[in-house]
């Protein structure tokens, strides 16, 4: 038997998924975090990680050929030479360093998500300025979360991959850091980039005896979250993309030609010979459960003729500020007039979020990406049938559900390719 595993860390928790060389899930298990009031964020992640593979069967432990990690983007530890944290790491909302982006404008190009409040260069940079000198002294290695934990595995710190990387500051255009980061005085901190699913080594002996994998299995460079989330959508060619209809929408499309826009926060990953590009906006699921209930929204969406436009003009938002595709943080929810009958006011507000989802993608391709020839559906909002009828009215490409929404199964794939590239 031939397995490979992907491991999601999330901001509440983690799941694995293992996966056969059909890609066929064989099993799966996940942890919530026992979040105290200040937790010790490393020791939480490495307990949940044994936790996990505590939770697979034996056997399947055994089988494991190939295991690849994804965390959240732009989560940051500071370590020492034996790859022991030296501070709690910064996780990937924490904007710390936000005044020290003025350092790095010119040093990075425009629109790099470097350049923001809460990119891993700025806490890097918040760390070199305000840790004491005997601290940054003992620094040696800037890690990831999804980093530190593959190096619990494979045991050979300071190794990181081009999806973490990017808001490091890494060039994923030429694959090297830009020149002008030499000027900060961290370039002894950075770590070395590898492409997503290439292999990183095998597991470590200690790390077989902890975690009862076999030292022949392969650890894999990862991924972030939303990336690993993406490859567990199915859309892989040139074109396909993936909207996620959770709390906000969210699009990613894979195009040849790299977009970078920091007027509207949008951004290319480097996936293969492909860029993924993607914006977010506002609008979303959040609004729909502002007016009404999980039960409300299944009811009153059977209700829906949606055969004919509603009439409305909505643009549904909970509150002024927009980023994508407008972008202007006083941007006005527009919810009126509002119909006395519920199921029309849901009818403006779906067609409302699905004429923000056209107009997104219209703004992509506007910037030089393709317009979608096909769309992966992800996300709670995705199962809506009635929303599904009304998106197809402004979206020429057909809209399929995603075949996982599970950001392990995408990882667990990601250690697959790795595998198979080691047969080669």
């Amino acid at each position: 038997m031939t397995y490979a595993a992907g491991c999601d860390f999330g901001t509440s928790g983690a799941r694995i998924t293992v996966i056969d060389t059909t890609e066929g899930i064989v099993a799966q298990a996940q942890v919530p975090y026992s979040l105290s009031r200040q937790p010790n964020w490393s020791n939480l992640w490495l307990n949940t990680l044994a936790q996990l593979f505590q939770l697979l069967p034996t056997a399947v432990c055994q089988a494991l050929r190939a295991i690849a990690i994804n965390g959240t983007s732009a989560t940051v530890l500071l370590c020492d030479a034996a790859g022991q944290p030296l501070t709690n790491p910064l996780l990937y909302n924490d904007d710390c360093g936000q005044e020290y982006r003025t350092r790095i404008k010119g040093l990075v190009p425009a629109g790099s998500p470097t350049l923001s409040a809460t990119s891993s260069l700025v806490k890097l940079l918040w760390w070199q300025a305000t840790l004491t000198p005997a601290l940054l002294d003992r620094a040696r290695y800037l890690m990831h979360q999804a980093d530190w934990l593959a190096f619990q595995l494979h045991g050979q710190a300071g190794l990181s991959d081009y999806h973490n990387a990017l808001k490091l500051g890494y060039d994923v255009g030429r694959l090297q850091y830009p020149e002008a980061m030499s000027d900060l005085g961290i370039a002894d901190l950075l770590p070395q980039v590898q492409a997503p699913g290439s292999p990183l080594g095998l597991v470590c002996e200690s790390a077989s005896k902890r975690y009862n994998i076999p030292t022949s299995c392969a650890i894999i460079a990862g991924t972030t979250d939303s990336i690993a989330a993406f490859l567990a959508s199915g859309a892989n060619l040139l074109g396909e993309a993936v909207t996620s209809l959770g709390s906000t929408l969210v699009l990613k499309l894979l195009s040849e030609t790299r977009v970078d826009d920091e007027r509207y926060g949008i951004y290319s990953h480097r996936l293969g010979d492909l860029w993924l590009v993607g914006g977010a906006s506002n609008t979303g699921g959040n609004v729909l459960k502002h007016y009404f209930t999980d039960e409300e929204l299944r009811e009153l969406s059977s209700k829906i003729v949606s055969d004919r436009p509603s009439g409305l003009n909505y643009y549904p938002l909970t509150k002024p500020g927009e980023r994508f595709p407008v972008n202007d943080p006083a941007f006005q929810p527009r919810l009126t007039p509002r119909p006395a009958a519920p199921e029309q006011f849901l009818y403006g507000l779906l067609e409302g979020i699905a004429r923000i989802e056209a107009e997104g993608y219209q703004l992509l391709q506007t910037l030089g990406a393709p317009f979608p020839r096909k769309i992966y559906a992800a996300g709670g909002g995705a199962h809506n049938p009635t929303w599904t009828t009304i998106r197809q009215r402004y979206l020429s490409a057909p809209i399929v559900l995603a075949e996982s929404t599970e950001a392990s199964f995408g990882t667990a794939r990601l250690a697959l390719q790795g595998w198979r590239q080691m047969l080669e």
